[in-house]
């Protein structure tokens, strides 16, 4: 079965331009469009319009309106569009189980039923099974140059980034340009104490090249897979979070690790993703991986 990229959309700016994203990568992938609004009825106690069939009238005629923009820019791509009849969070968690990729705008809002799109984000993409990629407003952020990078962070072994390298290496193939991986790497916590003798600070040097061979031997597979896609490689002593942002300024496409685990009190995206999504200029991927 061919699973499509799906949009959530509500009308704002910030969906407008998750949509326009979704329709181009479509593209570049040959997969269908599938244009989404989640939507319930639900009584509201703030002085608006209270009109179950207004609400209704609306929730669909977002969706309609977005699937009419993009045909017009798009009349190759094959689209649908439907509203589903669910609460947004629920509603978008489920309709990325059978997507390639969910896509959604970083600062949506509805007029009507007044969610918040961006609030939404980060409970869907820690509770979904496949990738989501979040678009910026237009007015959020300076226009991404053409022709830039996919980069991706790359952590653990070979297996625990599978998925990750995988989702990156498929989007810069599909877009023509080169994959930047990225690993950060940091001292392990005895010498942070400043107690830990010279000698044994100078023999730590030694860990940058086991950390080189990690994302090589990581690497490799992809590599052979896609000869076409030029691979660079960037390994450096920081944080995850700040060494990827400060690879990603110019990125088409930032691609960042979530794994999949429940904690106490409920699921969680990881430090990495979190900053990612809040400072990065371009869009980004999250990927969920065991």
């Amino acid at each position: 079965m061919t699973r499509p990229i799906t949009v959530g959309v509500d009308g704002s700016p910030a969906s407008q331009a998750a949509a326009d994203w979704a329709a181009d990568e479509a593209l570049r992938r040959g997969l269908p469009l599938r244009v989404v609004h989640a939507w319930r009825w639900e009584p509201l106690t703030v002085p608006v319009v209270n009109d179950r069939e207004e609400q209704a009238r609306w929730a669909q005629s977002v969706v309609l309106e977005a699937e009419k923009r993009l045909r017009v820019r798009h009349p190759e791509l094959e689209i649908t569009a439907e509203v589903l009849a669910d609460e947004p969070g629920t509603g978008l968690v489920r309709a990325n189980r059978d997507a390639e990729m969910l896509v959604l705008g970083s600062r949506g809002h509805g007029v009507f039923v007044g969610f918040l799109l961006g609030s939404y984000a980060q409970q869907v993409i820690a509770h979904v099974e496949r990738p989501v990629v979040s678009v910026r407003a237009p007015q959020d952020t300076e226009p991404v140059p053409s022709g830039g990078e996919v980069v991706v962070g790359q952590q653990g072994s070979a297996e625990d980034s599978e998925a990750v390298l995988r989702f990156a290496f498929e989007a810069a193939a599909a877009r023509g340009v080169p994959v930047r991986a990225v690993r950060a790497w940091s001292l392990p916590p005895v010498f942070a104490y400043g107690t830990v003798p010279l000698r044994l600070v100078d023999e730590a040097s030694g860990l940058e090249p086991q950390e080189r061979e990690q994302l090589a031997e990581a690497l490799a597979p992809w590599r052979e897979k896609y000869p076409e896609v030029e691979v660079r490689e960037h390994v450096e002593i920081g944080t995850g979070s700040q060494v990827l942002l400060s690879q990603a300024v110019g990125a088409d496409l930032l691609v960042v690790g979530r794994r999949v685990r429940r904690a106490p009190i409920g699921a969680r995206i990881g430090s990495v993703a979190h900053a990612a999504l809040h400072h990065a200029r371009c869009p980004v991927a999250v990927v969920p991986h065991a």
